[in-house]
């Protein structure tokens, strides 16, 4: 029989005194969430853009969302924080972010094994169906399962 974790991962409470590190340089801020998701906000920066002709932000801070979004999701299928790296994070950029809107983005854990995360994810700018990139990838588990 498996433990209950001593505490339960709680991603609004993570992000309410502010994400640190790279995350919250960037501006990284939750959205919402579900048992095996969860959605984190970019929002537009001057400083994040990548084409100042344009407007348009990099993409590597979507990267980073996405990246957040989706280990954040493993967390609440676990239930609580494990340590983990990513391992392989696939991206297919679909269009550029639309300068001036926040990007939303949206990870998804679907499956776990003793070592390995599976995870997918969508980012976009205010229109789920209009994506700006989708995602795919597994994380390893930096500690030895119990």
């Amino acid at each position: 029989m498996a433990e209950t974790p001593s505490f339960a991962f709680d991603p609004a409470r993570f992000f309410d005194g502010g994400a640190r590190g790279h995350g919250g340089a960037l501006g990284i801020g939750y959205h919402a969430h579900g048992e095996d998701w969860a959605e984190l906000t970019l929002p537009y920066d001057a400083r994040l853009i990548g084409d100042v002709a344009t407007g348009v932000i990099a993409s590597g801070p979507i990267l980073t969302l996405m990246d957040m979004a989706t280990s954040v999701s493993i967390w609440l299928k676990l239930g609580s924080f494990r340590p983990q790296a990513t391992l392989d994070l696939r991206v297919d950029y679909l269009r550029p972010a639309t300068p001036g809107r926040t990007v939303i983005g949206r990870g998804e854990c679907y499956r776990i094994t003793r070592s390995i995360a599976f995870i997918r994810g969508v980012a976009h700018d205010g229109d789920a169906a209009d994506p700006l990139a989708h995602v795919a990838g597994t994380y390893m588990f930096l500690d030895a399962p119990e």
